[in-house]
């Protein structure tokens, strides 16, 4: 499957073997022992996937289920009439999809991808970036996408990126890209990150988003096993972003399952707190029910201050 698609997530080979993830992932690493394939958080890539940027072919494999219900949660997110950006990425594209049906919108984009998913979209108006394309990922980037962006205000930014930690916040592995990201978030009021579990925890070489400037993460659930994923949740919440995350139900074959649910799931590992001098105790995840105009499953894990 690595050979034939370039990358594959754990999740998907676990339901195309009919095991558990845990099992596969003691497999992948025996197979990446003898050479056969990298490891990457969340999945598998072809040797050597770890010295250069996947590209969009091999992205579009990654955690596609969990792409299909973080964006059904993101677009749950926008309003009739609002003004947004978004910017380039698989998971945005798929967000992309479903902003097509919100009337009103004005969409601002460097992503020849998220264009093209909304250049057919009734009452939805399409601003593109001018800049030079990027290929790999077929983005708009350099000094002219980042001036066309000068004196833009809109409400939020939905951006994706190669890894995010509560440390440092969202990155990526390009230059280029991280310029016009950034260019992005100083254009909106709010900085919504979309970023599948295999990203948390991940720090790539470009900074976009520090953690402080997020302030909303749409994620998946970490898989049962993965404590550095949940514990970088924890963290997270822990510097003030809010979290929402999807369910994916494996019994639907990788599917986000339907329906609402308010289900806990335990966030394993250390508190942090708010450092010292900062006047405030930390925050912890807890969940709550989603609003009823939301029709894909999830739970969205609001900040509440730790009662003492």
């Amino acid at each position: 499957m690595v050979r034939a698609n370039g990358a594959v997530s754990l999740r998907e080979l676990a339901r195309v073997v009919q095991t558990s993830e845990v099992t596969v992932r003691r497999d992948v690493r025996a197979l990446e022992a003898e050479g056969l394939l990298d490891r990457r958080h969340g999945g598998a890539v072809l040797p050597g996937g770890f010295t250069r940027e996947s590209g969009f072919p091999q992205k579009t494999h990654l955690a596609t289920a969990e792409k299909t219900a973080i964006a059904d949660l993101a677009a749950g997110l926008v309003e009739e009439g609002e003004a947004i950006v978004v910017g380039a990425g698989t998971t945005t594209q798929e967000l992309a999809r479903r902003l097509a049906r919100i009337p009103g919108l004005t969409v601002v984009t460097n992503s020849l991808l998220v264009a093209q998913a909304l250049a057919h979209a009734n009452r939805v108006e399409v601003v593109m970036t001018g800049g030079t394309l990027r290929g790999s990922n077929y983005a708009l980037v350099g000094s002219g996408a980042e001036q066309s962006l000068q004196g833009l205000r809109v409400t939020r930014a939905f951006l994706s990126g190669s890894g995010l930690t509560a440390e440092r916040g969202l990155s990526t592995s390009n230059m280029l890209s991280a310029s016009v990201d950034r260019a992005l978030v100083q254009a909106a009021a709010e900085v919504v990150v979309l970023a599948d579990h295999s990203k948390l925890g991940t720090d790539t070489m470009f900074q976009t988003v520090p953690s402080d400037v997020i302030t909303h993460l749409v994620t998946d659930e970490p898989p049962m096993g993965d404590d550095r994923a949940a514990t970088e949740l924890q963290a997270l919440a822990d510097c003030g972003v809010r979290i929402t995350v999807a369910s994916v139900s494996p019994s639907d074959g990788g599917e986000a399952s339907g329906g609402r649910t308010r289900r806990d799931v335990p966030v394993p590992g250390p508190r942090r707190h708010v450092r010292p001098g900062g006047g405030q105790p930390g925050a912890t995840l807890r969940s709550a029910p989603l609003p009823p105009e939301q029709s894909t499953a999830g739970r969205v894990a609001d900040l509440a201050p730790r009662r003492r």
